[in-house]
C-alpha cells in the first residue's frame, strides 16, 4: 500500500512538473512574446499581433505535444524492451525499428531527390520522409515478428535485432557515399532529431498513433510485471510469452516508427528514462513503474526541448546534441552502481 501510495504521489508530482514545462515550451522561444500574450492566445481571446498567435499555434504548441508524447513514446518502448530482454541496456534502437525508419527516410532523401513516387503515386517533401520512416520501421518490424516465430530465445532475438541494425546501417553509410552533397546534408540535419516536425495539422493524427502504442504497452503491464519472475514462472501463471513479445514489438514499432518518423533518430530518451524513473519510485512493479516511467519520458523530453529553444534568436540546438547530456550520467551511473540496484525483482 505504501509503494502505491509513494507511485500516486510521484505521478502528482510529475504531472505539475509537465504542466510547468508545458508553459516554459509555450513562453521561450526565438521570439518574444510576453505571458500575457501567451494566455490570452490560448484562451482564444486572441493577442495584439497575429504574428504571435501564428507562432503559438502553428509552432510553440504543437511542437510542445509531441516532444510530451514523444518522450512518452521512447521511454515506454525503453521500460518494455529492458523487461522482456531482462537488459538494463536495451532501449528502442536495439531491435533496428529505428535504423529500419532511418533507412527508409534515407532511400526517400537519398536516392529519391526527397520524393518517392510509384506511378501515378507521388510524395514529396517532408511527406515523403515520413512515409519512407514508417515503410522501414514497418519492414524491420515484421521481419522481427517473424524471427521471433523461429527463435524463441529472448536473447537470441535480441542479438539479431542487433545484427539487423548493423546491415541497416551499413546500407544507409553505402548511401550516403554515393549520394550528392545536398542529400547527404539533408539527411544528417534529419538524423539529429527535432520536435518541430509535427504541424497543428498533423498533430492529431500523431497523437492518435502514440496513443494506441501506448495503451498496447499499459495492457502489457500484467504480463511485464510475471516476466520480472522470469519466464518459466510466467508460463506457469498462464502467460503466453511469445504473444506478449508479439505485442510489445507492435507496440514498440508503432512508437519506434511514428518518433522516428516524424523527429528522427532521438538518442538516451528511450534508454535513460527507465533508469531514472526505477531510481525514483525505487520499485520494478510495472503498476508503478509504467506511469511513472511515461511522465518522466515526457518531462525529460520537454526539459530537452526548452533547452534547445533556450538560444532564442541564435538558433535552435539540435535535439541530440542535448539528450546525451541527460542520458549519460545516467547510464554510466547505472554501470557503476549495477549491483546494488536491484531492476528485475
Amino acid at each position: 500500500m505504501k509503494a502505491e501510495r509513494k507511485g500516486y504521489i510521484y505521478c502528482l508530482v510529475l504531472a505539475i512538473i509537465i504542466g510547468i514545462l508545458i508553459m516554459a515550451n509555450l513562453l521561450f522561444g526565438s521570439v518574444e512574446i510576453p505571458p500575457k500574450a501567451v494566455l490570452n492566445t490560448l484562451m482564444g481571446n486572441g493577442t495584439e499581433k497575429a504574428s504571435w498567435e501564428f507562432i503559438i499555434w502553428e509552432s510553440r504548441f504543437p511542437q510542445c505535444i509531441t516532444a510530451m508524447l514523444c518522450g512518452a513514446a521512447l521511454s515506454a518502448s525503453g521500460l518494455m524492451l529492458q523487461t522482456v530482454f531482462n537488459n538494463p541496456l536495451a532501449d528502442s534502437s536495439i531491435l533496428g525499428i529505428s535504423s529500419g525508419a532511418s533507412l527508409g527516410v534515407a532511400v526517400a532523401m537519398l536516392i529519391g531527390g526527397g520524393s518517392i513516387a510509384a506511378g501515378s503515386f507521388v510524395l514529396s517533401g517532408f511527406l515523403s520522409v515520413i512515409f519512407g520512416a514508417f515503410i522501414g520501421a514497418s519492414l524491420i518490424l515484421g521481419i522481427i515478428l517473424i524471427l521471433s516465430h523461429v527463435i524463441k530465445n529472448s536473447i537470441m532475438l535480441l542479438i539479431a535485432g542487433i545484427m539487423i541494425g548493423y546491415v541497416t546501417s551499413s546500407v544507409i553509410s553505402l548511401l550516403n557515399f554515393f549520394s550528392t552533397s545536398e542529400g547527404v546534408h539533408s539527411y544528417i540535419i534529419w538524423g539529429m532529431g527535432n520536435f518541430g516536425g509535427v504541424s497543428l495539422k498533423m498533430l492529431p493524427y500523431f497523437s492518435l498513433i502514440i496513443v494506441c502504442g501506448l495503451i498496447i504497452a499499459i495492457l502489457l503491464i500484467k504480463p511485464l510485471n510475471a516476466l520480472l519472475l522470469g519466464t518459466r514462472y510466467a508460463e506457469n501463471l498462464g502467460i503466453n510469452i511469445r504473444n506478449v513479445r508479439n505485442l510489445m514489438f507492435l507496440s514498440t514499432g508503432i512508437l519506434t516508427a511514428a518518433t522516428t518518423a516524424f523527429c528522427g533518430p532521438i538518442a538516451f530518451i528511450g534508454l535513460a528514462v527507465p533508469h531514472i524513473a526505477r531510481l525514483f519510485s525505487g520499485t520494478s512493479n510495472h503498476n508503478s513503474l509504467m506511469p511513472i516511467t511515461i511522465l518522466t519520458g515526457s518531462a525529460v523530453a520537454l526539459t530537452c526541448n526548452l533547452l534547445c529553444i533556450l538560444p532564442g534568436e541564435l538558433g535552435i540546438i539540435p535535439l541530440n546534441a542535448v539528450t546525451p547530456i541527460i542520458g549519460a550520467p545516467v547510464i554510466i551511473y547505472v554501470i557503476i552502481n549495477q549491483r546494488k540496484i536491484q531492476y528485475f525483482n
